[in-house]
């Protein structure tokens, strides 16, 4: 049986990701569910849970694919396949992105799906030093900070946003301030491993995105961070590379539908399950 996942199955759907190394982040699940409720999914046997499925309508006319989990015993009976046609039916005519392992890229080719870029994942020591023009974001710097992400991801996400850029416990997000407007910004969170995940990153330039990744990391105290970037931005990763830096792994950027116009802003994806 195919079905919506509550609450607690979104929660089970992260620790089965940590299990396979994808460390999530210590909070992602409600603010996940927040974008939409209805845009997760699971398949049942033998009366549990056993395989999972997102399907984020994030707009009218854009949805993000991702949490393509299926327990390993479980695996070659065609449930995750199953769960994937159903969970795709939530998204409708929307455009729908994916960040897929190499190892799918085939397999998500054969569901309409073209590749349009990659995201490069890199992993180092957090830079250190003082930087101006940093300061946590509040609650009315929202539409601000919606506006920017519009612009750098080519897509609207309001609900996603709404519950990923306010500060909980483990996560934070730094706002860059130039002449007196805000120019960028960077959302931290510490993950199950202990590193600290830092996207989205959208800012005006390489400089403004280098010091709100470092921003971004110091209001956590984090010490080991990873950034998901768009291959596009090759300038930043070279510069991450020089610090420290290993690009430990990489998916290919897809899309059904046409895909969205990414701005140069965009220097960091917020994450790989949600875009």
């Amino acid at each position: 049986m195919m079905r919506t996942a509550t609450a607690e199955e979104v929660a089970l759907a992260m620790d089965w990701a940590a299990a396979e190394g994808w460390n999530p982040g210590t909070e992602d699940a409600a603010a996940f569910r927040a974008a939409d409720p209805g845009g997760f999914f699971v398949a049942e046997a033998e009366g549990r849970p056993v395989a999972a499925i997102s399907v984020v309508n994030h707009s009218d006319s854009y949805s993000f694919l991702g949490l393509y989990l299926c327990l390993p015993e479980f695996r070659g009976r065609g449930l995750g396949f199953a769960l994937w046609s159903h969970a795709l039916a939530h998204a409708g005519s929307r455009t729908v992105g994916l960040d897929g392992v190499a190892a799918q890229e085939a397999n998500y080719a054969r569901s309409g799906f073209v590749r349009t870029g990659a995201t490069l994942r890199h992993e180092g020591p957090a830079p250190i030093g003082e930087i101006g023009g940093l300061r946590p974001a509040a609650g009315s710097d929202l539409p601000q900070l919606a506006a920017l992400d519009l612009a750098a991801n080519g897509v609207g996400r309001p609900r996603f946003l709404g519950a990923w850029l306010m500060q909980a416990a483990s996560r934070r997000t730094t706002v860059l301030e130039r002449d007196g407007r805000i120019a960028g910004f960077a959302t931290a969170r510490l993950c199950r491993d202990g590193a600290c995940k830092i996207g989205p990153v959208i800012a005006p330039d390489e400089d403004a995105a280098w010091a709100l990744i470092a921003g971004a990391a110091a209001s956590l105290d984090a010490g080991r961070i990873i950034v998901d970037l768009p291959e596009a931005q090759a300038g930043l990763a070279a510069r991450l590379a020089a610090a420290g830096f290993d690009m430990t792994f990489a998916t290919a950027r897809m899309y059904r539908g046409p895909a969205p116009e990414t701005g140069p802003e965009l220097f960091g994806i917020a994450t790989m399950e949600l875009g």
